[in-house]
């Protein structure tokens, strides 16, 4: 497993807790809201924080999809290297989308075109979508595999880590 998830699991960055549809659905609206915020932001010109609020509406559905399978997650490349590992899903989209708001929210060496941010808001609504209709459709057993999966994924080698470090 990554070096860097065993560093957040002992850290309690990264830890399992109780599957939460409740807590899956606050994600999803805050998801819809920094979405709609960016599209706000595009109409008054302010493009490099509307790519922030792209990201975070990607990310904010990531975290929902975490807590419908009980993971908590509190690190971004924590949370998409789990989407990666335990989903087999492609994040290079999402990656991408990390840098852009990394990359126009603290350097000021960038510059943002409306053009972009409009297709950052098209890419985040798919994304979106794609992760919604994951949690819309996943099955009480699928949420328990995946748990399942998780706790290989993320203790297996934590325990074997700790047992070979006294």
């Amino acid at each position: 497993m990554n070096k860097f998830l065993m560093k957040l699991i002992s850290e309690e960055k990264i830890k399992l807790v109780e599957s939460s549809e409740d807590i899956a659905i606050a994600y999803l609206h805050k998801s819809g809201k920094s979405l709609l915020s960016a599209k706000t932001l595009v109409n008054i010109e302010n493009l490099d924080d509307a790519i922030a609020l792209t990201y975070y509406s990607m990310y904010y559905s990531v975290l929902a999809l975490l807590f419908k399978i009980g993971i908590k997650s509190e690190n971004h490349t924590g949370s998409i290297l789990l989407l990666k590992e335990i989903f087999d899903l492609d994040v290079s989209e999402l990656q991408k989308a990390k840098k852009d708001r990394v990359d126009k929210q603290y350097y000021v060496d960038f510059s943002t075109t409306k053009k972009e941010v409009l297709n950052a808001i098209i890419l985040a609504e798919e994304f979106n979508a794609k992760i919604k209709l994951k949690i819309d459709t996943i099955s009480l057993s699928e949420v328990e595999q995946y748990n399942e999966k998780a706790k290989s994924l993320l203790f297996t080698d934590l325990n074997k880590l700790s047992k070979s470090h006294p």
